[in-house]
């Protein structure tokens, strides 16, 4: 079969569902979001109707607030019992909600997220790394690699986390090539303005890079993980896409890596995590189990979403999730909140200034136990609050990596000190 393109695939899908889908709601009824999102719940049946209903180019104000709201927590697709993916349903009717838009808007509209995305991402790695360690992340050929360890974008405005996996997978002597940033985008950005075309080309255009780099990717980002998988993947319905989150495949080879957890980690550590990407929270718990000396804390907290970005159209549910989740590991007495992916952390790390623990990505935790350490040069920043500060402490990176102070001044006050959901103490 000839790839298809984007649309066609779209069309496909949309018409699987609207032949699978009986409207039993069982989806709206487990979905944590129509309730946060102020949505009459009494009736989830009504809830998953109106949803086809704007599949077929119909209108329903509350299946439309519901498809706005859907944070992927994918906690509906194995309740669904007839095969379909109510997570794929309502990104699909999204799409649909778009459809009077003209063309030209949603192009501009892609093209000024994905701009925006771009700057924010080498502005905020260059503000932390100098150009050899930058170089790390290149996509150079590797003798018959085992896996492409695939970035996506943002996870370099947090460089440490990425550079940890990169450490722990030259420790445990997997052969890997390196694919992400902008150059390789996954197409969210495009898909949710709207922008089909250029969402396929730039989706396809990395499934094909992916494919040819190695038997199989591991993904950092949960977003990429979905749209590539779940909505890009039929665009190449021959030569289905082998992608696996880094974490799962990190706990799949845990007898390989527990050999090299020889220092003890004399912590306390609660687990700050998303469900989105099915398996991720029960990994990180297991690597985070296997780490001698680490004293796990489950702190029970709602299990919503796949990453802390995903809440943004609820920002006081958002806040009050945040604001639940450190009041719990305080309660807790714990000594360390570790994250899972970078969009949490940079939303959370800064509290670190306010209460009595520190907040790290659980990366930093395996490579402590490893003897590997990689210093989190964006919570350093973040936590002066202060555009000056964070100028003049960088000003090495800035002079090295050739920035202009201006653009770093923008970036900082809108990327580093602007995504800060639920604000500090004082």
């Amino acid at each position: 079969m000839d790839a298809l393109t984007f649309d066609q695939a779209l069309r496909l899908q949309t018409e699987d569902i609207l032949g699978r889908c009986t409207r039993c709601g069982a989806c709206a009824e487990i979905c944590p979001m129509p309730a946060p999102a102020g949505l009459n719940t009494s009736d989830p049946k009504a809830l998953t109707a109106g949803i086809l209903s704007l599949l077929q180019g119909g209108v329903h104000a509350d299946a439309r607030r519901w498809a706005e709201v859907c944070s992927g927590s994918g906690h509906c697709i194995p309740a669904c019992p007839h095969g379909v993916n109510p997570r794929l349903m309502l990104a699909l009717a999204r799409v649909a909600t778009q459809a009077a838009i003209p063309s030209s808007d949603k192009r501009q509209t892609g093209f000024i997220r994905f701009g925006a995305m771009t700057k924010g991402v080498r502005v905020l790695s260059r503000l932390q790394l100098p150009p050899d360690t930058l170089a790390r992340f290149a996509d150079r050929d590797e003798p018959a690699p085992q896996v492409v360890f695939y970035t996506g974008c943002n996870v370099m405005k947090t460089p440490h986390i990425a550079l940890l996996a990169l450490d722990i997978m030259d420790a445990m002597g997997i052969r890997y090539r390196v694919l992400g940033g902008p150059s390789a985008c996954c197409g969210v950005l495009q898909f949710g303005a709207g922008d089909l075309p250029t969402a396929g080309r730039v989706a396809g255009r990395t499934i094909d890079r992916l494919a040819a780099a190695a038997p199989r990717a591991l993904s950092w980002c949960p977003t990429c993980q979905v749209q590539l998988t779940e909505v890009a993947a039929p665009i190449r319905p021959d030569a289905p896409l082998d992608m696996v989150p880094f974490v799962r495949f990190l706990a799949e080879h845990l007898d390989a890596l527990r050999p090299l957890l020889r220092h003890r980690v004399e912590k306390r550590v609660g687990l700050h995590e998303h469900p989105g990407n099915a398996g991720v929270p029960e990994a990180a718990r297991a690597i985070l189990c296997a780490i001698p000396g680490l004293d796990f804390v489950d702190l029970k907290q709602p299990s919503v979403g796949y990453m802390c970005n995903k809440l943004a159209p609820l920002p006081g549910f958002k806040q009050d999730l945040h604001r639940d989740q450190l009041q719990a590991a305080a309660d807790a007495g714990v000594t360390t909140l570790a994250g899972i992916y970078h969009a949490c952390h940079r939303e959370l790390c800064s509290h670190e200034r306010d209460w009595p623990f520190e907040v790290v990505n659980f990366l930093e935790l395996v490579g402590e136990s490893m003897g590997l350490h990689r210093p989190d040069l964006f919570k350093r920043l973040k936590i002066m609050q202060d555009v000056d500060a964070v100028l003049t402490d960088a000003a090495w990176a800035i002079e090295s990596n050739g920035l202009d102070i201006d653009a770093a001044r923008d970036v900082i006050l809108r990327d580093l000190l602007g995504e800060q959901p639920l604000p500090l103490r004082a």
